[in-house]
């Protein structure tokens, strides 16, 4: 059995790691089915590893910000809980690895004590919101979007419209028109603008990458920063009851796009507006507070070649005179536990107490004094982390890959720290070029976001002419931001065993180097030559008539190369269990019920709609009716048993939440819900 103290102040935590307790020991005691614990512990940050018997778990970061206490709080329960580790990810979260099943509740409530969570960190819900890493001392900026990503991420945490979603939604915030944080990859992205004097943003929606990347739709060029939050809340809205739930490979949002057009879509947003918890959301514009540096450091500043270029390439200037903030690289995003206590002892008070994780794996650092630059590079250096080129050529974004993940074709790790010895040994001014990107994924799904690199390449595998299976890399080019919520996919080129991804690299540098035009940007040159040109390029390291033995063994290993792909569990798995349904409308009636209790009318309404749902469901199921959506849920309940469900439960989005609304469609609902188990019973008996 298990058992720890939460001690911990906020009841709702509390009482969420108290249930995540008790459902592990009914999981082990056989009373869940395994498919609704997997689902139920992924919307908690606990996620399944390719490794049997240990879990991945997944701190979430919103716009990937740590304070010196919560990194250290990290640390010590990556020693307690896991080996020591910690990955940053391009999602600004940090994950630890090889972690016990039991251990996650105890893991959990450690983590809040100092304001870390884990809730919505996988699973079909709204994930980490991320933001530019630079926000809020970039000289570019309008104005500050941390305090809006943070306010989103309060607004949808543990929110009932978006806990058990078909897939996930990702969402991102960028500070200016450069699009630092990709929003054009996202199902939502918003870019600040003013327009009349008044702030607002710029919002995309339906962007994506995976085996089929689509770029974002713009939504509205301009909305006022108060209608943000009820725009987003209306767009979740729709998903939650439009999206795909039956096939995962067609569930994010940008297939939902694709399926009724764009024009449909907004529609469908515009008919929620009515029913919104909140027609207006303002943003208290002072509620992430900036920190200082108290310490400051009173030697002679270095003049070494090594610091000199580091400074040129990993340093920036905030606005206020005399403030830097510093892009530090960590090679394939992971930190140990003790360096990052080595760097917390020996930075705090030399710098803001505001580190944040970067979309590209690495740390940022913030309100750094001209005079602790040369401190900061010294303490950075003797843990091992004062490599130039943070933000450049020379840092690749690669996700795990078969290191622990379930889905992973071939390495993407091992492979990585190749490539940037290529470019370390072979081509060092290449450090300082910030145009070209490259990124790397275990496979097709976009972890590393190859989709959207200049040069990306993802995990697969080849047959030889003996049909013996190699590791491969399929190599893409072209990707990239354009800028204000634009971007563009790279293009599948040619597929390569893994073992000649080297001379990839080399080929395209040396092909760039040559024949582009003095200034000419990596995409432009790209587009001059076309596709065909560089696959003519890269073809001879297709060719498989010379393969050696060791092309059969993948990078990082010592084993012949076999494919081993697991279930993924990005998305969890959908719960088409009759008794299961039941018991879930159920449970919904009772945290309607709670809701309103607490006069959270919104919240209790859909509660009250998402048990309608899961009744009819289960009915439907009951006579092998299977709905890919919730609208075919309730339109087949209509056309199979009751005529009048489809208006009757549609009002949830033709009523303000009222309180008088809420209390009669709280009591149809639980009436409903109450009489299906007998409806199934007495169609069993005809």
């Amino acid at each position: 059995m298990l058992s720890f103290r939460t001690e911990l102040e906020n009841p709702l935590v509390e009482k969420d790691i108290i249930d995540l307790e008790k459902k592990i020991r009914l999981f082990h005691e056989g009373g869940i089915h395994e498919d609704k614990f997997r689902s139920l512990r992924l919307a908690r940050g606990v996620y399944g590893q390719r490794q049997h018997g240990v879990q991945m778990v997944r701190i979430k970061l919103p716009y990937g910000k740590m304070t010196f206490k919560q990194w250290h709080r990290i640390s010590e329960i990556s020693d307690e809980y896991s080996t020591g580790n910690l990955h940053l990810t391009t999602r600004q979260d940090v994950q630890i690895h090889f972690v016990s099943l039991d251990k996650t509740p105890e893991l959990w409530a450690k983590l809040e004590q100092d304001n870390v969570t884990m809730r919505e960190a996988c699973g079909n819900t709204v994930r980490n919101i991320t933001a530019s890493v630079t926000a809020g001392i970039d000289a570019k900026e309008l104005f500050d979007v941390t305090p809006y990503a943070h306010a989103m991420f309060e607004y949808f945490l543990r929110n009932p419209i978006c806990q058990e979603m078909g897939r996930k939604i990702k969402i991102a915030f960028s500070n200016t028109e450069e699009d630092t944080a990709l929003a054009f990859i996202h199902d939502l992205g918003f870019i600040p603008k003013i327009k009349d004097g008044k702030r607002g943003f710029k919002i995309v929606v339906g962007g994506g990458l995976g085996a089929q990347p689509r770029m974002a739709d713009v939504a509205t060029e301009f909305i006022e920063e108060d209608k943000l939050i009820p725009f987003t809340e209306a767009v979740l809205r729709v998903f939650d009851r439009n999206g795909e739930r039956n096939s995962r490979s067609k569930a994010r949002m940008k297939f939902l796009l694709a399926k009724i057009g764009f024009d449909a879509f907004m529609e469908l947003v515009e008919a929620e507006k009515l029913a919104l918890k909140n027609q207006s959301v303002k943003v208290e514009y002072t509620s992430v507070a900036e920190s200082k540096a108290t310490k400051y450091y009173d030697g002679q500043e270095l003049d070494s070649k090594e610091y000199i270029l580091w400074k040129s390439t990993n340093v920036i200037s905030q606005p206020e005179k005399g403030l830097h903030g510093i892009y530090v690289k960590i090679p394939l995003g992971n930190i140990s536990s003790e360096e990052s206590r080595q760097l917390i002892s020996k930075l705090e008070g030399y710098i803001g107490d505001d580190v944040r994780v970067t979309i590209n794996q690495g740390l940022f650092f913030r309100n750094v004094p001209t005079q602790n630059l040369s401190y900061v590079f010294t303490v950075l250096k003797e843990v091992g982390y004062a490599a130039a080129g943070a933000n450049s050529i020379a840092n690749i974004t690669a996700c795990p890959g078969t290191d622990t993940c379930n889905l992973a074709i071939s390495d993407s790790t091992a492979i990585t720290l190749e490539f940037e010895k290529v470019i370390q040994e072979e081509y060092p001014d290449l450090v300082k070029n910030q145009d070209i990107k490259i990124k790397i994924s275990g496979c097709m799904n976009s972890c590393g976001q190859h989709g959207m690199a200049n040069i990306g390449f993802h995990g697969s595998s080849l047959k030889s002419a003996d049909k013996k299976v190699l590791p491969a890399l399929q190599v893409l080019l072209g990707g990239g931001t354009i800028g204000n919520g634009e971007g563009r996919a790279a293009e599948k080129v040619i597929k390569v065993p893994s073992k000649r991804g080297p001379q990839v690299l080399r080929h395209i540098f040396e092909d760039y180097i040559s024949n582009s035009t003095d200034g000419e940007y990596f995409n432009d040159y790209y587009d001059r030559q076309g596709k065909i040109y560089f696959f003519d390029l890269l073809k001879p390291l297709a060719v498989l008539d010379n393969l050696q033995q060791s092309d059969f063994i993948d990078w990082g290993q010592t084993d012949s190369f076999e494919t081993a792909i697991g279930v993924g569990e990005c998305a969890a798995v959908m719960i088409d269990l009759i008794g299961i349904l039941f018991l879930e409308a159920d449970e919904k009636i009772s945290l309607a019920k709670e809701a309103f209790e607490q006069k959270a009318y919104a919240d209790a309404i859909y509660h009250a709609y998402s048990a309608q749902i899961n009744a009819a469901k289960a009915l439907l199921l009951d006579i092998d009716v299977n709905c890919s959506t919730q609208t075919k849920v309730i339109t087949a309940y209509s056309e199979k048993f009751d005529a009048n469900f489809e208006s009757s439960v549609l009002q949830i989005n033709k009523n303000e939440p009222t309180e008088t609304f809420a209390i009669d469609y709280i009591q149809a609902a639980e009436a409903f819900c109450k009489a299906a188990p007998q409806k199934r019973a007495e169609l069993k008996a005809e």
